[in-house]
Order: structure tokens, then sequence, then C-alpha cells
């Protein structure tokens, strides 16, 4: 370990001060890993603060450095698969910021010393998470989620800080009828973290974990839910100044965007080319076993479950009326040409083959691909809003239904 600090020097990384509160979360400091360890190894040192190096984005900053791998049961995760080939704003120089900060990945590196800690809340996209212990025992408080209402203000807008100082019970009328679970995480252990579960976690020694954020089929109403919210509570957020707004709207998924993470657009063009890979690697892995009968298995059913659950998510964003912005869209032809793309399916193809223990398929030529896929988005070759993925994924399942429900 303290080999690979040399090469650190220059990493410069948000830090938070533990004993700091600034606005609703923890102050940060910006300083390279190598004065981050240097202080938190420094016995003499007279500093009051605890430190605690989070959300360090350690995979995606050293590719070639295989630290771990990650557990099989948490390996279908569509979100880091995504962001290892795209990023997740289409406009970079608006979200440039973003992109390199928060949104190139969400696998990362927590480092903290005695007392270092996490105020209450619920994870990035309400999505599932893992933590592994490297070394150093936790202390987790978990609130159900049903319970979660009871830790926000009458408005829903603000959350609890900490669960252990004194809660305004004007402010938090319903705190004080919460119950919480508890568990200490030891060195070597893994929590998972289902979604929606609010928690807070302190570190009960010198401690370095693992932790990972996900999401897939079995969740993705959580995260739909969680922008919904967001976009209208943006929308509400900035309502007088509709009027004098030349592009309203854009204003809406800017923020929105800044807030959580993505917006309506990422998240439509995330489902769209998602959708599309599973349906690449439906088709190639149809063709390789050349019998229907295959596709019964369970590569096969989950690769349908995923397209299942986008259609059921899309359907939701028809009513909400959620995807405006007219150059919005996925054209097919140019998408099934580009390399970027096809990486991004032999990730996926990868990852479930390694899931259900099965080989890896060769996928079909580009050229093949667009003669079996062709009829799927129209006869303008475009993916242009949540309806016309809906249409695709229906088309597609066309051909599979006699052996797998949908």
């Amino acid at each position: 370990m303290n080999c690979l600090f040399i090469d650190l020097v220059v990493e410069y990384l948000q830090v938070a001060d533990c004993h700091t509160r600034e606005f609703t979360d923890q102050k940060r400091l910006e300083m390279s890993v190598t004065e981050f360890v240097e202080q938190w190894t420094n016995k003499d040192s007279i500093e009051e603060s605890v430190l605690y190096l989070k959300d360090w984005h350690f995979v995606k900053e050293y590719p070639d450095y295989t630290a771990y791998q990650t557990p099989p049961l948490f390996s279908d995760d569509w979100l880091n698969v995504y962001l290892d080939n795209y990023q997740m704003h289409e406009d970079r120089d608006s979200f440039q910021k973003y992109d390199q900060i928060s949104c190139s990945d969400y696998r990362f590196v927590y480092m903290g010393g005695k007392g270092s800690w996490t105020p209450l809340h619920a994870d990035v996209f309400r999505s599932y998470s893992w933590s592994a212990n490297v070394c150093g025992k936790k202390r987790w408080i978990f609130l159900p989620p049903p319970q979660s209402h009871l830790v926000y203000d009458r408005y829903m807008k603000n959350c609890v800080y900490d669960i252990f100082e004194e809660v305004n019970e004007t402010k938090f009328p319903g705190f004080k009828k919460t119950t919480w679970l508890e568990c200490i995480q030891e060195p070597g252990e893994i929590i998972f973290v289902p979604s929606g579960w609010h928690h807070q976690v302190y570190n009960l020694e010198d401690t370095i974990s693992i932790n990972h954020n996900w999401l897939n089929a079995y969740n993705l109403s959580w995260v739909w839910d969680l922008l919904w919210k967001d976009y209208k509570d943006t929308e509400e957020s900035i309502e007088d100044i509709r009027d004098i707004c030349d592009d309203f709207e854009a204003i809406c998924q800017r923020n929105l965007a800044a807030n959580t993470g993505m917006n309506l657009n990422d998240f439509f063009l995330f489902m769209s080319r998602f959708s599309l890979g599973n349906m690449v690697l439906l088709q190639s892995y149809s063709d390789k076993h050349k019998n229907l009968n295959s596709c019964s298995s369970a590569l096969a059913q989950n690769l349908l479950l995923n397209l299942s659950t986008i259609r059921k998510i899309m359907m939701m964003m028809i009513s909400a009326g959620g995807v405006t912005a007219e150059e919005v869209y996925l054209d097919l032809r140019e998408t099934l040409e580009d390399p970027q793309f096809l990486r991004f399916v032999r990730d996926m193809g990868r990852t479930y083959a390694m899931i259900h223990m099965e080989e890896e398929d060769q996928f079909l030529s580009s050229k093949e691909l667009l003669q079996k896929l062709s009829g799927l988005a129209g006869p303008n070759m475009q993916i242009c809003s949540p309806k016309d993925l809906v249409e695709m994924i229906n088309h597609h399942n066309t051909f599979f239904s006699q052996i797998y429900f949908i």
C-alpha cells in the first residue's frame, strides 16, 4: 500500500471534515491522498478535525491496478458497466464538472480514522450499495424505508443530519417514532444496503473500505421514483422564472443533473442503450445456439427480464411526460456501428456470462445485427422518445414470446 501512495501525490480529492457541518453535509477539504495519509498517520498532530476520505474513484483512476473483483452476487451492475463506456451527460460542456467529480463511476474507496463518520442519508439514485471492510470496524445504523418520512421535515425536503444530536421536534415531528436497526461490521465482512434504506455509519477503528453503488432490473423503479420526484422539486423551485426563460425545460434538466447526478434525458439514453445492448446479446445468443429452447436459459431469461423492466419504467415515463427535448434520440444504425457501443455490449455479455456460468458468446457483426434488428426502431431507425423505446421492446419480444412470457 505504501508503494502505491508514492504515485498519488498529485491526485486531489474531496476529504470530509467530520467535525464541521456545511449546509446538509460535512465540510469538504481538498487534498492529495498522500497529504491525507500523512495527517491520518501523524500521531503528534494536534488537529481537532477528524478527516474522512470518501468517494475516491480508485477503480476509474487506476484501471490497470486490479485491487479486487466484484463479488458475483453484486455483479449485475447496470450503472458502472454503463459509465465505464459512456459519460452520464451528453452535454459535456455544461456538465463537465459533474462528470469528473461525481458521475465517472460509483465504485469508491473510503479511508478514515477512528471517529470518522457519515451523516444520515439514503444512497445516490436510491441504488443498492455494498461495502467491504478491508480493515477496521464500522457501526451501521439503519432505518427501514416505510419509516423514511419520519426523518424528513413536514415538506419532505430536509433530512435529519445526525440521529444522535438533539433533533428539533418542531422541524422533524415524526423522528421520535423511528425504530432503528444496528450492526457492527468486522474486518473482511461485506454489508449490503437495499434501496431506500437510510443509514448512518461510524468508524470504530481506523478503517479502509471498498464501496459500490449499483442498480439493475430489481431496483430500477426506485431510481425512476427518485428521479421524477427530484425533477418535480426542481421544477417547483424555479417556477417563478418560467415566464422569463428562453428554455425553462433545459434549466430544469441542468439543475436536476447537478443535484441528482443524472437528468431525465440522461436516464432515457441510458435505458435506450441498455435495451439495445440486451437485444444484441439475446439475438447473438439465440443465433449461436440455433434453437429457441436455448432462450429459456437463465442468461436469456435475465436479458428478457431486463427488457421487460425497462418497458415498465418507460410506460411510467410516458405517463409522466418526462422527456420533451427534441434532440434526445438514439440512432440505431449509428449505434450498432459504433465501437464504443460494441465495447459496452461486450462488457455486458462478459458480466452475464460470468453470473450465469456460461461461455461468453461471440457477437454478430454490425452488418448482421443491422439486418436482424433494422425493423425494431421503425422506418426512421431512431429512438426519439420513451414511446419509441416501448414499441421497439414490444416488437423485439414478439419474436421471443413463445418461449418466455413477458
